[in-house]
């Protein structure tokens, strides 16, 4: 693998002939953490011996240990959901018995079973699956490392990216690996149709949400006391999804800020020392959904999750899916970006026990957090060969020469390394060979034929599916993956089109349009809010200038 990637990347624009415009570059190569690739042990030592290995998992250092159990009571009890209860009782006129039996079925309904046995048997699965269907799992061992010690200190929550179904029972299978504790995971209700899965779900440490509350305060007030409950235990991880729902185009989704403010607020009551957020970044050579994803772009309902479906996916096991990389980030400290930024001292004017609507300055700051946890997941996000080509084969449809492809697809891999791209290109195999590995790997996409490589759009009799054709299903499979390289080329495009759209290339006038720029394409891209010069200062990038230097991000 390609394991460099450019730290201060710069580009100047130059006239080489009338008409031509020329990127020049430089770049000082850095050595990015090696990925170790897990699945090397598994293949040699039984899956059995793997699940029912020795797991004691350091926890965190002011654990209280305590059943799932013990948290639904003291869910129960606390002080902020019967303060709630009695209001809602004053409110609606219902007898506090009656809200109490409604709190009671809503913990039935959302709460956890975590099961060691249940962890054992998903290892074992998980084990004989990922070999099945993964050539390798690759994981930073720095980046576990440092969550190991971070697990200890304070209680940690765990963001990862969301691209598939896999993404949850990877990270509890790599947890569980490493020995470290299986995470909670906040999941939604779709998956309780799925009886007997459902339940293992929930035993592995899922615990369910509705999609929206509403303006259901009983709910909010349960939902929220429950994760503060095992966060403030440092029972285990807390994990949830910034983007909420999976990505069906691969691009990154806006973040949602409900479960983020929750998992906040014991800080910002001085009930937990400090808060560590961890972005992990998770990547697919390709996606399991990519089919499915196509379809429900295109307008087709999504399938209800069942047991009967999954039995039906099964086929998926005699499938190769290439590799995954996880990239666990470093993990950053609530404390040290609320210092200097915002205050707890309001929180220390009324009881703890009494909810509070939240301020515009914290919801500026939960906002800001956010968009900088999915910077963070985007920057460590790994592009694979295939989407360099996807992005070549879109643009010269139906077919383009083997060699041609071979030749757009290195010029695109060198941009894409000029502008922090982080890419795995094996070192010790030829362009070609590369190439031809990606496309048998992607074959339901693109075929080789003779010396020309051909997007799939044509299946012989132009089928209908769903009243779709064909050809619509693979560009979009295709576009999916040309979409990953938008988080690497997005800045750098606005930048071309500001300098393009200004004339005299006056430093203001360019920032001006490049401000513009971002603002329209806002809810498209992850852009720091109210922050347009250092868009994401967190990334690998360093300065980009024009010949006049016209500014730094």
């Amino acid at each position: 693998m390609d394991s460099s990637s450019s730290s201060n990347s710069s580009f100047s624009v130059g006239s080489a002939s009338p008409g031509a415009v020329v990127l020049l570059y430089s770049k000082e190569l850095k050595k990015w953490d090696e990925f170790e690739d897990i699945l090397e042990e598994r293949r040699h030592v039984s899956d059995l011996k793997f699940a029912m290995k020795c797991y004691t998992p350091l926890v965190y250092k002011g654990i209280t240990p305590c059943k799932p159990s013990d948290i639904k009571y003291s869910v129960l009890n606390s002080e902020e959901v019967h303060y709630v209860i009695k209001q809602l009782s004053k409110e609606s006129l219902q007898s506090v018995d009656v809200l109490r039996e409604e709190v009671c079925e809503i913990l039935d309904e959302m709460s956890h079973k975590l099961r060691l046995g249940a962890i054992r048997f998903f290892a074992f699965a998980l084990s004989k699956i990922f070999k099945q269907i993964f050539s390798k799992v690759c994981v930073n061992e720095e980046g576990i490392q440092k969550l190991q010690r971070a697990i200890q200190e304070h209680p940690v929550v765990l963001l990862p990216s969301h691209r598939s179904y896999i993404d949850f029972l990877m990270l509890s299978f790599l947890l569980y690996n490493y020995d470290l504790p299986v995470p909670v995971i906040a999941a939604g209700m779709d998956f309780l149709g799925m009886k007997m899965v459902s339940e293992l779900l929930r035993m592995s440490g899922a615990f369910f949400m509705r999609r929206t509350f509403g303006g259901n305060k009983l709910y909010w007030a349960v939902f929220s006391e429950y994760v503060k409950t095992m966060l403030r235990n440092g029972y285990a991880p807390v994990e949830f999804f910034l983007e909420g729902t999976r990505s069906r185009s691969a691009k990154t989704l806006t973040p949602k800020f409900g479960l983020l403010s929750i998992v906040m607020e014991p800080f910002f009551k001085r009930e937990v020392f400090d808060t560590y957020l961890v972005p992990i970044s998770i990547s697919y050579d390709k996606i399991l959904e990519e089919t499915l994803y196509a379809y429900e772009l295109l307008g087709v309902p999504k399938p209800k999750e069942s047991t009967t479906g999954l039995l039906k996916a099964r086929k998926i096991l005699s499938e190769n899916f290439g590799n995954i990389h996880v990239y666990f980030g470093d993990p950053v400290s609530l404390r040290s970006l609320a210092a200097g930024r915002m205050s707890r001292s309001p929180y220390n004017l009324i009881p703890r026990y009494i909810p509070q609507k939240q301020s515009q300055d914290m919801h500026a700051f939960v906002t800001e957090v956010a968009y900088k946890m999915q910077l963070l997941q985007i920057q460590n996000l790994v592009l694979s060969p295939w989407a360099l080509m996807a992005a070549v084969l879109l643009q010269n449809q139906p077919s383009v020469d083997f060699d041609a492809l071979v030749e757009k697809t290195l010029w695109l891999k060198s941009l894409t390394q000029a502008f922090g791209g982080l890419l795995t290109w094996p070192d010790n195999e030829a362009a070609e060979e590369v190439i031809q590995s990606n496309l048998l790997l992607h074959s339901n996409i693109a075929s080789l034929v003779k010396d020309q490589v051909v997007l799939n759009v044509d299946s012989g009799d132009s089928e209908v599916v769903h009243g779709l054709l064909f050809q619509h299903i693979t560009l979009l499979m295709c576009s999916a993956y040309r979409n990953q390289l938008l988080n690497t080329f997005v800045r750098p495009s606005l930048v071309a089109m500001a300098l393009h759209m200004t004339p005299g290339l006056r430093k203001e006038d360019v920032y001006s349009c490049f401000r513009f720029l971002v603002s329209v394409f806002s809810d498209e891209f992850i852009f720091l809010p109210g922050n347009t010069v250092k868009v994401n200062p967190y990334s690998r990038r360093a300065q980009v200038c024009s010949q006049c230097e016209v500014w730094k991000w």
